[in-house]
């Protein structure tokens, strides 16, 4: 089953793309939640690249890494990657108003589909926030 999140961000395409693949930027806006974090990431932006962001619960109580391989770039339009056995696709288009940006992954079986959505939601609502408030 795949799921789709999206938010419109109201910033050039250039800015968009850069505060969603330069490892400085996406330590400021990962999270779904205030009591969670990025405290480290790392991205190879190719195709076979690695990328890997740090996650964890500000309290210390959990964390884990969120990591997988590019399998397609096509600058400011598109990400592919694999993460462990699942896919996403990272779409931009960009309108008079801003950028649409879509994410479509797989679901994993261990949350349900409505907390799955909710969290990748949360965090592409953030990272919009992020870009708007760097204008």
């Amino acid at each position: 089953m795949k799921i789709t999140v999206e938010t419109k961000v109201g910033a050039p395409a250039s800015r968009v793309w850069q505060a969603y693949t330069t490892p400085e930027d996406i330590v400021q806006w990962n999270a779904a939640s205030d009591d969670w974090h990025t405290t480290k990431s790392s991205v190879d932006l190719r195709v076979g690249g690695h990328f890997c962001s740090r996650m964890e619960a500000k309290d210390g109580g959990f964390g884990f890494d969120f990591e997988g391989t590019y399998t397609s770039v096509v600058p400011e339009r598109r990400i592919e990657y694999a993460f462990g056995d699942r896919f996403a696709t990272v779409e931009f288009t960009e309108g008079s108003d801003g950028v649409n940006v879509r994410v479509t992954f797989d679901a994993e079986e261990t949350h349900s589909v409505e907390q799955q959505q909710g969290g990748w939601q949360a965090i592409l609502d953030n990272f919009a926030r992020y870009v708007e408030g760097r204008k």
